[in-house]
Order: structure tokens, then sequence, then C-alpha cells
């Protein structure tokens, strides 16, 4: 079987994924997935990266990606999935991976954001407006009422701003200040979130900045948020954001299975930074596999 983007579309559900996230991240804490970490390849003469991700955890299967961050034009982003069969290892079905990336991505943010943003919270702030902010604006929509919305991003925030119905911000600064969620969806090597800029009570999901050297993040925000991940060994790894940090205090499986503790109080700031783990593309690839054979 073999499924291009338009017949993933048409399996895949924003609203079926995210409960699908919670459970492979609780596999992943409890230590029922096998999955080495990420093998990336540099193409330094083109600015890309090719990445590895096998994962077993129930399904089977591997993701092929490539990241090409100043791509313009085209995606970002490039996968292909495979899933075998665990018990004899026949190839099952090859699958585009762009979208999936794109879904599972916000979908585990709001996985986080259901278990850490305070139930009140009703202002998001996007920093961002790619495939991830429109994403992130789907899945975060599903777990929070948002009362009020605004977008920063260097060029398209007016243009993503009008189309999905919500403000666009001046600056990032305005975007994010007195925000009870915040998303850091860009591409930047350096930070553009700052602590400064943070209220109590605050939860931030970050996604970007999938390598050792590269921060979106500022210090303050480092020492001021509780910092949760998907993996403690790929977080520590590959974000330069943890790395910086120098500590993990939870792996949101871990507060899916009440094995560690979530928010204690309204007024703590709580991070929840993103690199991306193999099992999130496995699991959500044997979704859409088994919605098209109509299971």
């Amino acid at each position: 079987m073999i499924l291009d983007e338009g017949a993933v579309r048409d399996l895949l559900r924003m609203e079926d994924l995210i409960p699908v996230m919670a459970r492979a991240l609780a596999d992943l804490s409890s230590g029922k997935v096998v999955q080495p970490v990420r093998v990336m390849v540099p193409i330094a003469e083109h600015g890309g990266f090719l990445g590895l991700m096998p994962a077993y955890g129930g399904a089977l299967g591997a993701k092929l990606v490539t990241f090409y961050p100043n791509n313009q034009g085209v995606p970002t982003h490039h996968a292909v999935i495979v899933l075998f069969r665990p018990e004899t290892g026949e190839p099952l079905v090859t699958m585009d991976g762009r979208l999936i990336t794109e879904m599972r991505t916000a979908a585990v943010s709001a996985v986080a954001t259901k278990c850490l943003a305070r139930p009140e919270a009703s202002v998001l702030g996007i920093l961002g407006s790619g495939v991830q902010a429109r994403s992130h604006l789907e899945a975060l929509r599903l777990v929070r009422t948002f009362r009020e919305i605004r977008v920063w991003s260097p060029r398209n925030a007016r243009a993503f701003a009008k189309r999905f119905g919500i403000r666009a911000a001046a600056s990032a600064a305005e975007a994010v200040r007195g925000a009870d969620v915040i998303v850091v969806a860009t591409t930047s090597q350096t930070p553009v979130l700052f602590g400064e800029w943070l209220s109590p009570g605050t939860h931030i999901n970050a996604v970007g900045a999938p390598r050792p050297t590269w921060r979106e993040l500022d210090d303050a925000v480092l020492r001021t948020a509780r910092i949760y991940v998907e993996l403690r060994d790929a977080a520590t790894r590959e974000s330069g954001d943890v790395i910086a940090a120098g500590r993990v205090d939870a792996e949101i499986g871990e507060v899916v299975t009440g094995a560690k503790r979530g928010r204690e109080s309204a007024g703590e700031v709580t991070l929840f930074k993103s690199v991306g783990v193999a099992i999130e593309d496995v699991a959500t690839a044997d979704l859409v596999y088994r919605k098209a054979l109509g299971a």
C-alpha cells in the first residue's frame, strides 16, 4: 500500500491523533518503546539535514525526513514513513510523512498543553506563521478555549491572521505579553522568546531550534520555567535550549501516567520543549494505516 499526502490528509484527524500521541508518550516514558536516538546527516553544501528515525512500540516503522530550514516556496520538511509487520518484518505501507510530521508535532504540544496549561487559560500567543503555527492553532483549540489569539512573524503574520480570524501583533513581545499559552514555531537559530515578556502561570510550547547549537529561548526563560520534554536522551542531545538549561524536570509521558507531577501552582511557568521523536511518527502512521484498512 502507498499513501500520498492527499490520502493521509483524508484519513488523519487531529481530534483522533491527540489521544494517540498521549498513549505513545506514556509508552515511551514507561519503557515500552524501542527507539534509538535519531541519526542526522548534514547536507552542508545545501544547508539541509537528512534524519533517520526508527521505532518499535506495538507498531514497527521508520521515518526518513529531510529538514531544509532555508527553503522558500516549498516546505522545510519532507518525509516518508514505512511500516512493517512486527511478526515477520514484511513491509505493510509506505506513506508521505510531511503532513504527519506537521500534525503529530502539534498534537504532542496539545497533550503537553492539556497537562500543563492552567485550565482557565484563554489567551494564546504564537510566534511564527508557517505550517506549525497553523497546525498548533488547530490542535490547541481542541484542549483549551481561547478568547484571544495573537500571532507574530517577520513576514507573514498579517496574512496568517486574516486567514484564521485572529490578531496580528506588531512584535514578538506584543504577541506574547499577557498570554496564558505561547507557541514558539519559527526557524530562528537564536532566541525569539525572552523571559522578561512572560507572565506568571504561562505555559510555553517550543518546537523549533532542533539542533544542539540552535536556540529559540533566552536564558531567562530557561531559568524561570519548569522544563518538560518527550524523551530525556533526545532532548539533551538535540536541543540547544535544553543543553543550555542543563536540566530536564520531567518527560510529558511521565506526567500522562502520573509518575511525575505537572503544574503545581497557578503562577508556575511551564515549558514543553519538543524535538520530535520516532514513536510519534510510527504511532501516527499506524493510525492512518488502520483507518485506510477500515479498522
